[in-house]
């Protein structure tokens, strides 16, 4: 832990909120201010293309500003859509409700770029420890995210929600407070951005070990995205299981994700980015294989388990990787780029799961997952076999 990774991991616990609170309420919120039930998950399904629209923008801004300024604007911009999601909650507005929820994910996209000034804030082989550790903060955020709303909803009587978004600026404007003090270092100059030479995206996708850690970051993103917007239709709805139980198995699926982060970093140091990708589809292929029993509680939490097991292998793995993969002048844009292609394809399954699972069953969703994790596979066997 150096100064830079400690402001990162804290900033994190705070700034990461605004997925948990998005995704815990927006949905629910959405189908209160709208009398068309279709468009109730509308608000959620915009934070996430939020996401996927704003990463090259945040890419690009923190190139021409750095990543102090950027991180401390996007908090402070995060902070001020929860105080618009609160008033369209008071004034009943669904239209800037679902505002607030994109201005949130555009925040989001910033922060997202967290774990690759933490992958800079160290030297390159300590890069996927650095990552895990950001990436640990996210237990933290969950537990404090989920709670302070739960526990500020009432805050504002007779308009449920207000409070947790009122709630949601405090801890959203909180890391303006501690990146403030974060160094820039590492960043090019400026005569270095007027005559640096960067590669374009297609000689990017051209390289066998950057398309092989931006397919493995990419897919992991899509299963675990694709599973996880449909388990809750699947279990509550379709099997009838509690919303106690389904809480439970989110809950764990969550501390699954980021838990793996205390040992992630030094597997891959000690065994190589291939071997741990590997083993995260294993993981993902033990989440299929649950899928064949019967839908019970217990297959539920064990498939979901696997599941995030498999995620932080599979995107630790490859975000360590891709920061190899290219020059300093060119890390804005591969970044940039890179998460373009993730968060994109992950709001596009999310989109779809809804849609598959009222139509087919768990089972055939989770085979829908296969053809994804051989994509996986092969990008490793051909960066594999290209570098030897």
């Amino acid at each position: 832990m150096n100064k830079n990774l400690s402001l990162l991991v804290l900033s994190q616990v705070f700034a990461f909120t605004a997925a948990n609170v998005t995704v815990f309420l927006s949905g629910i919120i959405g189908s209160q201010l709208t009398t068309l039930k279709s468009l109730s998950t509308l608000p959620p399904s915009i934070y996430v293309i939020g996401i996927a629209i704003s990463t090259i923008f945040a890419a690009k801004i923190m190139s021409l500003i750095g990543r102090r300024l950027g991180f401390v604007l996007a908090s402070v911009a995060s902070s001020i859509a929860s105080l618009i999601g609160a008033y369209s909650i008071l004034v009943e507005s669904f239209i800037l409700f679902s505002f607030a929820c994109f201005i949130l994910g555009t925040g989001m996209a910033f922060v997202h770029q967290y774990r690759f000034a933490a992958a800079e804030s160290v030297e390159k082989d300590k890069a996927p420890k650095a990552i895990s550790i950001l990436l640990l903060a996210g237990i933290v955020s969950v537990f404090i995210g989920i709670s302070l709303a739960n526990y500020t909803k009432n805050y504002v009587s007779d308009h449920l929600y207000v409070g947790s978004y009122l709630m949601l600026a405090v801890l959203t404007l909180m890391p303006a407070f501690f990146l403030f003090f974060f160094n820039n270092k590492n960043e090019v100059s400026t005569s270095s951005k007027e005559n640096m030479k960067t590669r374009s995206y297609f000689e990017f996708l051209s390289e066998p070990k950057f398309l092989q850690a931006i397919t493995s970051a990419s897919f992991a993103y899509v299963v675990m995205a694709f599973l996880m917007t449909a388990t809750p239709i699947s279990m509550h709805i379709i099997h009838k299981l509690s919303l106690d139980k389904l809480g439970v198995v989110m809950q764990f699926h969550v501390v699954a994700m980021f838990l793996p982060s205390l040992v992630t970093g030094n597997l891959i140091k000690k065994f190589g980015y291939s071997k741990m990708m590997y083993v995260g589809v294993f993981f993902y292929i033990f989440t299929i294989f649950m899928s064949f029993f019967e839908p019970s509680y217990f297959n539920y939490f064990a498939g979901l388990v696997f599941l995030g097991i498999g995620w932080n292998f599979l995107f630790v793995s490859g975000t360590s990787l891709l920061v190899t993969t290219y020059s300093p002048e060119e890390k804005f844009k591969a970044q940039g780029f890179n998460d373009l292609v993730v968060f994109s394809l992950t709001a596009i399954s999310s989109l779809s799961a809804g849609i598959l699972i009222s139509m087919t069953s768990w089972k055939a969703v989770n085979l829908f997952c296969i053809p994804f994790l051989i994509l996986i596979v092969l990008s490793i066997i051909n960066a594999d076999r290209k570098t030897r």
